[in-house]
């Protein structure tokens, strides 16, 4: 049966470019492989087919001589040889580069594997991201083995290198010109038995642990900033670099400010009668102390007042925030029959310009009636 034709066996055209050809044979590699489809000669028969038309056409000499002559360019050639014949070793080396050691869908690595990244969720007071401060966190992780060093053996041996791969952890199978490379059965990928396990840790290499961390909380963090500290995560696999541990910030809501970046918010209730004939009103900050602000006469609800420099830390430095003071106008309540005579007779003494937001409204509002009965 005739071969069909490379550009065809990947589902490209003719002026396709290097990494969309790539991709093309990456899917075709992905379905077909024989890990994939074990016992499935039709499958194997496709992943040879689209792995050979992507070594002629990712070559730029071979492809040219395929564009040229079409399948008689190789017709002769001997494997390896001067010509434009295939070396399984050189195949490999293409197949190993676009996916590494195919197994169950992923990259599998060979050797001992960094240790696992630990996540540790910590909430602090809203005083706390202001003035930082060193807390201690408690986690329990994987942890190396003391018993034998991290190493999975017992005490006084040795893992022993394993005799199928050679402590590679992967095997190479030929297959025709091509050459398979699958993690080594034998050792699972490590590339290394332990013949004689340690006791403490079962062969594994790792105990469960409680660690005590200090950690210090920098100045003017916010929710949901994370602090990192390497090295801190599970211990790796036998002897493999440890993982870090992430501390996630939360920070708790604060009974009397609420924060935007890195300024302040105090709602400030104002009496009435305050707010009516202007004062001065003590507030807090955050900080614990006190600062005092004027309130001019009449003053709204929804008025801001803004203290420069009393708000949060920059994170890192770069200076600090404001804090914003909003006044809540205040309407007396549980009233004295005296309180509500006197309040009366200031309603009857008042005139337009004692309340101009609501004479103005209304205002409108009649002026809108006339309308629609006009």
């Amino acid at each position: 049966m005739a071969k069909r034709d490379y550009y065809e066996t990947l589902g490209v055209d003719r002026e396709v470019d290097a990494e969309t050809l790539k991709r093309a044979y990456r899917k075709q590699a992905m379905r077909y492989h024989p890990d994939r489809n074990p016992d499935d000669a039709e499958a194997e028969a496709k992943f040879k087919e689209a792995s050979e038309a992507y070594q002629v056409l990712s070559d730029g000499e071979k492809r040219a001589a395929y564009d040229r002559f079409g399948h008689a360019a190789f017709e002769g050639a001997s494997a390896g040889g001067a010509g434009f014949g295939f070396s399984g070793s050189s195949f490999a080396d293409v197949f190993d580069d676009l996916f590494g050691d195919i197994v169950g869908g992923r990259r599998a690595s060979s050797g001992a594997r960094r240790g696992a990244d630990v996540r540790y969720n910590l909430e602090i007071d809203l005083a706390d991201a202001f003035a930082g401060r060193r807390t201690t966190v408690r986690v329990t992780t994987a942890a190396s083995c003391e018993a034998c060093d991290g190493s999975g053996a017992a005490p006084g041996t040795q893992p022993v290198t394993c005799p199928a791969c050679h402590g590679m952890g992967k095997v190479r199978a030929q297959q025709g010109f091509f050459t398979i490379e699958r993690t080594c059965q034998q050792c699972r990928g490590a590339g290394r038995f332990i013949e004689s396990p340690c006791a403490t840790c079962r062969g594994s290499g790792r105990v469960a642990r409680e660690k005590q961390l200090e950690v210090d909380i920098p100045r003017g963090v916010d929710d949901g900033m994370r602090i990192r500290l390497a090295g801190e995560g599970e211990a790796g696999v036998r002897g493999a670099p440890p993982g870090d541990l992430y501390i996630f910030v939360s920070v708790a809501q604060h009974r009397l400010f609420t924060r935007e970046g890195d300024n302040l918010f105090c709602r400030v209730p104002l009496p009435m009668v305050r707010a009516a004939l202007g004062g001065t009103v003590e507030v807090p900050t955050l900080d614990g102390g006190r600062a005092r602000v004027t309130v001019p006469e009449g003053t709204q609800t929804g008025h801001r007042f803004r203290l420069r420099g009393k708000g949060m830390p920059a994170l890192r430095g770069g200076g600090t925030g404001d804090l914003f003071v909003q006044t809540v106008v205040e309407t007396p309540v549980n009233l004295t029959d005296e309180q509500r005579d006197l309040l009366r007779r200031f309603d009857s003494s008042g005139s337009p310009d004692t309340h101009p937001q609501s004479e103005g409204f209304f205002a409108k509002v009649r002026d809108l009636w006339d309308d629609l009965r006009d």
